[in-house]
């Protein structure tokens, strides 16, 4: 979205390791991404916990494809994630959604309160995230895929979902 909060971190985010990293601690450490059109990658290659620069460097990448799938991959994870201090910087891994939306404040004419609405979260068990391994995300089905009355009515979602003869969808 085009709205930059303090809650940002806490929930919006595609995160295959967030942490109090430091990329500017080595010459070596980078941040880079790449995007064909089919699929978008954010790698971080060596890059070191800020104040922790002595237990090694971390590489890891998200792969975001135009498909709806996420990879998480792990090159270098030299410590278990469960022992990376939270103090400084939150740590987590995986994926969270929510929108924000700007309501009057009761209080003070032309003023308005923000209130984000978190909607979705899916955690990783950090202490499952080692070298070299990865995790995939594989999108659900949705309503928006069908193309007709039939498609949508005959499909077998999980949810309740209905085709709207007026949108066409």
């Amino acid at each position: 979205g085009d709205v930059i909060h303090r809650m940002l971190t806490a929930t919006q985010y595609v995160a295959p390791l967030m942490a109090n990293f430091n990329p500017s601690y080595s010459r070596d450490s980078t941040v880079q991404y790449l995007d064909n059109g089919t699929v978008f990658v954010v790698q971080w290659d060596k890059v070191y916990l800020q104040g922790k620069e002595d237990v090694g460097s971390f590489t890891f990448q998200a792969a975001l494809h135009s498909t709806g799938r996420i990879v998480f991959g792990y090159k270098e994870i030299p410590v278990p994630v469960l022992q990376i201090s939270a103090t400084q910087h939150p740590v987590k891994a995986g994926l969270s959604d929510a929108f924000m939306i700007l309501n009057p404040a009761p209080d003070v004419p032309e003023s308005r309160r923000r209130t984000i609405y978190e909607y979705h979260r899916v955690e990783l068990d950090t202490s499952k995230i080692s070298n070299m391994s990865a995790v995939e995300f594989t999108p659900l089905p949705t309503c928006l895929q069908h193309q007709s009355c039939e498609m949508c009515v005959t499909s077998e979602l999980t949810f309740n979902c209905s085709w709207c003869h007026v949108l066409q969808r």
